[in-house]
């Protein structure tokens, strides 16, 4: 249980790094912190980390990896390995997501 945790934590500072990059401290801090939910051991909190996940998956990385891929593109340059990449971020997210289910049974009890 103690890694699933652990995975969401790292999927969420992951994202919050990523707000930080482009200056964005007032989104990040917020992002990093919403793990903390999990310390409520409530079936609803458990849901509202899935579901920002899930979001930050469409609305954060699908975008970002659009926009870098035409970049690269327009510029020639090689961008397969950054698809990889990115693509291995938003898969992990949605398996972290994913995984959670396990606490939010554990939380129902």
């Amino acid at each position: 249980m103690w890694w699933r945790t652990l995975l969401i934590i790292l999927a969420y500072l992951v994202l919050a790094a990523h707000f930080l990059r482009y200056g964005n401290a007032l989104v990040a801090a917020p992002i990093a912190l919403l793990p903390a939910l999990l310390l409520l051991r409530r079936h609803w909190s458990v849901m509202v980390v899935q579901l920002g996940l899930v979001l930050s998956t469409l609305l954060v990385w699908l975008p970002t990896a659009h926009r870098l891929i035409s970049m690269r593109l327009a510029f020639d340059q090689p961008w397969m390995r950054m698809a990889l990449i990115l693509g291995a971020v938003m898969l992990c997210n949605l398996l972290i997501a994913w995984s959670a289910n396990d606490l939010k049974a554990r939380f129902q009890r």
